[in-house]
C-alpha cells in the first residue's frame, strides 16, 4: 500500500521525466518506483530495470530534499542511460541533464543525517575518539581489518 508521501513522490518522478521529456524533445517511459533502499543510501537508480528505489526512512525525514534534490537525481540516471548508454555514474553526461534539464547543481552525495539508518561505534586511539561505521565495527569484531588513527598511528580500540 503506498503513503501519501510515497504517493507524492512517485508523483515527483512523473514529472521529472515529463520535464526531460519535453527539454531533450523525446519520450521517457515511466520507471517503476519502489521504497526499499536501505542504508545510508537515499535513493539508486537501477539502469536496466528502468527502477527507481528510495529510502523510506529518510524520506520520512527529508520530504523537501526528496523533492528537490534526490528525486531529479535519481531521475538524471535513468534519462543519461536512455540518451547516452553506460556511462559513469555523475559523469558530465549525468552533469549535463542535471543542470540543463533540472537547472540544479550537480552533487553526487547527499547531505541528509544518516544517525537513523546507522549507527556508529566509539573507538580510541592514543590521541582521540574515533566513531566508526557498522561495516567496520563489524570487520574488527571478526579480525578482518585494524584501523589506525591518521594522527598518531595509533590501533583504534573500542571504548
Amino acid at each position: 500500500m503506498t503513503s501519501d508521501l510515497q504517493q507524492r513522490i512517485i508523483t515527483r518522478v512523473q514529472d521529472c521525466m515529463q520535464l526531460a521529456s519535453a527539454e531533450l524533445a523525446r519520450e521517457f517511459a515511466q520507471p517503476l518506483v519502489r521504497f526499499n533502499q536501505g542504508g545510508r543510501i537515499a535513493g539508486s537508480a537501477w539502469l536496466e530495470r528502468w527502477e527507481l528505489r528510495f529510502n523510506p526512512v529518510l524520506l520520512a525525514d527529508n520530504e523537501a530534499e526528496f523533492m528537490a534534490e534526490i528525486v531529479p537525481h535519481e531521475v538524471a540516471h535513468l534519462v543519461a542511460f536512455a540518451c547516452y548508454g553506460k556511462v559513469k555514474p555523475h559523469g558530465r553526461e549525468w552533469q549535463h541533464i542535471m543542470q540543463s534539464v533540472f537547472k540544479l547543481t550537480p552533487r553526487t552525495r547527499h547531505r541528509l543525517d544518516t544517525t537513523k539508518v546507522s549507527p556508529t561505534f566509539s573507538y580510541q586511539c592514543a590521541c582521540r575518539s574515533h566513531q566508526l561505521t557498522l561495516r567496520r565495527h563489524n570487520k574488527i569484531l571478526r579480525a578482518q581489518q585494524r584501523y589506525l588513527c591518521l594522527h598518531c598511528n595509533g590501533v583504534l580500540k573500542r571504548q
